[in-house]
């Protein structure tokens, strides 16, 4: 019985030291203004703009709303991971920096994944129910999708 009573004690030593070493914060202090250039090129309607902000910015940009169980460690580390790995596969942030091939590609993979329900992920949405995207939405999603594609021009690209 002892080494039950350490082993909580030394656990609850590690969760509280963990709360002064969180990951580094994914916010911007101006707002959606890091995904500008994006919404500018793809120009969303707004049912599609209020989709991509409130599913896919948190995950997929520089812009994160935090909940307030995010500064609570191991939280933190497990939410900070689901971020660089969401921006690892595509980061709205950076569209400027993607060339027409990658973001063709990109929005391909997009209208797999929310067509296929695979995005938002459901960790996402069990703490975020208004991010469930409704059949309506997931149509609205594909068609903006499907018609920015159409407007990059892919012959136009060396192979």
């Amino acid at each position: 019985m002892k080494w039950i009573k350490r082993f909580l004690i030394a656990a609850l030593v590690v969760l509280v030291v963990l709360q002064f070493f969180g990951p580094e914060r994914n916010e911007s202090d101006n707002g959606y203004a890091n995904v500008t250039a994006f919404m500018e090129e793809t120009k969303p309607v707004p049912e599609v703009k209020a989709i991509l902000e409130g599913s896919c910015f948190d995950c997929h940009s520089d812009h994160t709303t935090y909940p307030w169980y995010a500064n609570v460690a191991p939280v933190s580390f497990w939410l900070d991971e689901h971020i660089e790995d969401g921006k690892k596969h595509l980061d709205f942030s950076k569209w400027s920096e993607y060339s027409l091939k990658r973001k063709d590609h990109k929005l391909d993979e997009l209208i797999e994944e929310v067509g296929e329900k695979e995005m938002p992920l459901n960790s996402y949405t069990w703490t975020h129910e208004e991010a469930n995207l409704t059949s309506d939405q997931i149509e609205a999603m594909i068609t903006w999708a499907k018609a920015v594609r159409t407007t990059y021009d892919l012959k136009a690209i060396p192979q």
